[in-house]
């Protein structure tokens, strides 16, 4: 795996720590529905990386790519659903 690569990876891991934990646990919840459609592209991202890997750590970075992505996306959406049945009328 080329040095340029890892180093966007590591730093894409530090922004995104950085602004996750920078959100109010107040606005947590509403912003995961947003957030699913970019989970999303990441899920196809490590796919496409995992595609095109040759080399046993691009596999593992790119198959722990994959998993965290469909976790996150499955979280969100868990997540999300719960808020919204929060607003539904009690039959």
């Amino acid at each position: 795996m080329d040095a340029n690569v890892l180093f966007i990876f590591v730093l894409a891991i530090f922004v995104g720590f950085e602004v996750v934990s920078k959100v109010p646990s107040m606005l947590h919840t509403p912003l995961m529905s947003g957030t699913n459609a970019i989970h999303g592209i990441i899920l196809f991202g490590g796919i496409l990386v995992l595609a095109d890997a040759d080399t046993t750590l691009a596999r593992s970075v790119g198959f722990a790519a994959v998993i965290f992505g469909a976790a996150n996306v499955f979280g969100g959406f868990m997540v999300t659903d719960r808020m919204l049945q929060m607003f539904r009328k009690k039959k």
